[in-house]
């Protein structure tokens, strides 16, 4: 059982928290108050050293914002980093303290570990965050405001967030409505980046259409909107050709994948406007989908032969189903977390000794060499190579007997105990207070 805080060095209380506010706790109006841009979030980074904290990364995102930091855990130091924010953009502190969660130690690192694999995020395994995680911590190295600890921490849970996806389904299967669109197309359509598409519309749900159609190498993507310059815009950003509305038979006719997504409150693709389509395509199927609310084209289509038609209810099933995959990654995902939470505590305790371990040794090759010196001059006149084989065999003799203390000091900082073993070490051998 991990304990809850975890001391940095030994006789200090000093720990690793992260201080945050999330989708789950918060208000969109509050996060969007609190994000920051990369200058401010400089600013920011810089600004909470000098209230006191050792070392910090700063993570901010359209659903979270989370401050990652070393100093000595008190409420004066939760306290001080409530004011700090709050007084970044002029809300009341008790805000943040009624939205936000605060975690320490190992509950800390497995907290970044989940938000790295995907497991915290609105849609569960969404990719982007694993970047946003690695961002966070480059521009904190930029500012300067980064350690040891959280160094070896960022570094540790971007392996987490990668093994997470690489050795389970946290990732896989779609699960946003636009994405699930080009997927059920692909089930009819083989060699999807040879498909002529075609978007209908030129909203949000338009655009993240003609992205997913992008982002699948489809290079043949026409767009058509009542409004031209609507149209003409979309397809700039994705490299495709504007159409007039007027040539929406023509376009119907030639497309092979057809995503619906206008605002229109009635259907705006009829039955009969599909039925002239088909009899211009020479007997090639044609995938209708429809992400609309309302819907944009009529159900009556459904009926016509070659045609594919998947509306709103369709996709939803499908990215629910998909949702249950991942779901069923999550065991997987915890597997993977615990093994490198584990690996980063093995890490963090044996800091503690590692200081000892040096003092120790150093004090015993010290000791060592004052006495082959006074035995080379008890000697008289020996030879280098003699010289050498009693230098030798005094560091045998000290690597010897510090051998099993050594392993076994090693060994005790896997544990709880580390703490208590460097101690006794110390008391024993009256080693320097630096070595503390």
């Amino acid at each position: 059982m991990q304990p809850d805080h975890l001391p940095l060095e030994t006789g200090s209380s000093s720990d690793i928290f992260v201080f945050g506010l999330n989708h789950r706790t918060s208000p969109l109006a509050l996060r969007e108050e609190l994000a920051l841009n990369p200058d401010e979030l400089c600013r920011a980074l810089t600004g909470l050293v000098a209230v006191g904290l050792d070392e910090t990364v700063l993570l901010s995102t359209c659903n979270r914002i989370e401050l990652y930091a070393v100093a000595r855990v008190s409420e004066q130091t939760r306290t001080a980093v409530e004011q700090f924010l709050a007084d970044l953009r002029g809300i009341a502190p008790e805000t943040l303290r009624a939205h936000a969660y605060y975690e320490t130690g190992y509950n800390a690192v497995t907290h970044l570990m989940r938000v790295a694999a995907g497991v915290d995020s609105m849609i569960l395994g969404e990719a982007q965050i694993l970047g946003q995680v690695r961002q966070a911590f480059a521009a904190a190295q930029a500012a300067g405001t980064t350690g040891p600890l959280l160094s070896h921490l960022f570094t540790l849970a971007a392996r987490a967030g990668k093994r997470a996806r690489a050795e389970t389904e946290i990732s896989r299967h779609v699960t946003s409505v636009s994405h699930a669109a080009v997927a059920l197309a692909r089930m009819q359509v083989a060699e999807i980046h040879r498909a002529r598409a075609l978007v209908v519309g030129s909203g949000e749900m338009a655009h993240l259409a003609a992205q997913a159609l992008h982002r699948h190498n489809v290079t043949a993507i026409r767009c058509i909107n009542r409004t031209y310059g609507r149209a003409e815009a979309l397809a700039r950003a994705f490299d495709g050709e504007a159409l007039d509305w007027q040539q929406l038979p023509e376009a119907l006719a030639e497309a092979d994948v057809v995503i619906a997504a206008t605002s229109a409150p009635h259907t705006v693709i009829q039955q009969r406007d599909v039925q002239q389509a088909l009899a211009r395509r020479d007997k090639r199927p044609l995938v209708l989908i429809d992400i609309a609310l309302p819907r944009d084209v009529d159900e009556g289509v459904r009926a016509l032969p070659g045609v594919f038609y998947y509306d709103l209810d369709d996709l939803n099933t499908f990215v629910q189903a998909n949702l249950a995959r991942r779901e069923a990654a999550l065991a997987g995902v915890d597997a993977v977390i615990a093994e490198e939470a584990a690996r980063y505590m093995a890490w963090y305790r044996g800091r503690s000794v590692s200081p000892v371990i040096v003092a120790l040794r150093e004090k015993a090759a010290a000791l060592a060499h004052d006495e082959v010196e006074a035995a080379l001059r008890r000697l008289g006149n020996l030879d280098a190579g003699q010289q050498k084989i009693v230098e030798r065999m005094a560091q045998r003799i000290v690597n010897r007997i510090l051998h099993e203390p050594t392993t076994r000091l090693k060994a005790g900082a896997a544990g709880n105990a580390a703490p208590d073993y460097a101690a006794v070490v110390r008391d024993l051998f009256a080693l320097d207070e630096e070595s503390q």
